[in-house]
């Protein structure tokens, strides 16, 4: 009798200890990675400081790596990580699709993976992420509301093949060019999150067509080489160019009137939510997906948010 109840001790204690390890972790660190996709990216190094800020109040410490915008370079970041045995990886994707069988043998260890701001197309993992249709959605309604009758557009998409770029262009389609038939789609193309692309097609597209009412941009830094190149061919006037994430640059641009508007997704409230992921893990509780909000910021509401 006395051999059983030391039996049923011992894997009482097991079951504890396995209740205890959260996430599925079976890591040996308390230490966290964070995998970035580029550095230099001004929202998601706002996204990235945030979250070093939240570490370091909280004691936790961090090892960051940069990817360089290199899946290769950051597959092998993702296999060093899982052979330090950290108790956690923050991880924001270069490329969605090519990374998961690597987060998959972070799966098969036992180290918790956790995404924002950037999607994986597989393997398991605890995401904060913004619900990116929205963010078109809301450029969408403003075109819908604010372009005349028979206004020709034009569209800057983010990433080829980046699932929130994607689902920006769906939701503008669907907000405005689906309730606006009489709205024409002159030009859409790629141009990778970047001013300097965003800066050349645009400058293209005010030489092969004499009416442009508006300019939408699935992020800021695309949209602020619109409002360049407009300016540079005298044509900003009476055309209105949204982008996203309400960066400072893009909010002065809003105030002088020069952009229409900018959709604010918050990096702060990023961050937060995928610190709590984390320390969620870390501790061994069972955590849950977080979504963050959109918000439309124009003239009418701008000073709620400009510096």
């Amino acid at each position: 009798m006395k051999n059983k109840k030391i039996i049923w001790g011992l894997l009482l204690v097991l079951a504890a200890a396995f209740c205890l390890a959260g996430c599925g972790s079976t890591s040996s660190s308390g230490k966290v990675y964070y995998l970035s996709h580029r550095d230099g990216d001004a929202f998601t190094d706002l996204i990235k400081s945030n979250f070093d800020a939240k570490a370091k109040s909280s004691g936790i410490e961090v090892e960051y790596f940069d990817a360089k915008g290199d899946a290769n370079l950051q597959i092998d970041q993702l296999k060093a990580a899982i052979e330090a045995k950290p108790g956690a990886i923050v991880l924001l994707a270069v490329d969605g699709t090519a990374i998961v069988p690597v987060v998959e043998k972070a799966n098969e260890a036992g180290i918790p993976i956790v995404i924002t701001n950037r999607g994986l197309n597989g393997g398991k993992f605890i995401s904060c992420m913004a619900n990116e249709r929205q963010a078109g959605i809301m450029q969408g309604e403003y075109m819908a509301k604010n372009l005349p009758p028979n206004a020709k557009v034009v569209y800057l998409e983010g990433e080829s093949g980046f699932a929130g770029s994607e689902e920006r262009k769906a939701g503008f389609k669907e907000a405005c060019l689906d309730k606006r038939p009489d709205i024409q789609l002159l030009a859409s193309t790629v141009g990778n999150w970047s001013t300097a692309d965003a800066l050349k097609n645009v400058t293209l597209w005010t030489k092969l067509f004499p009416q442009i009412d508006g300019v939408i941009a699935a992020n800021d830094g695309m949209a602020i080489g619109a409002v360049q190149a407009l300016r540079d061919a005298g044509r900003l006037n009476g055309c209105l160019v949204s982008g996203v994430d309400a960066v400072e640059s893009a909010l002065q641009l809003v105030k002088k009137g020069e952009m229409a508007q900018t959709v604010q997704q918050d990096p702060k409230a990023l961050a937060e939510g995928t610190f709590q992921l984390v320390q969620d893990c870390l501790s061994g509780k069972t955590p849950s997906d977080s979504v963050v909000n959109f918000t439309s910021i124009t003239k009418d509401n701008i000073n709620q948010f400009v510096k």
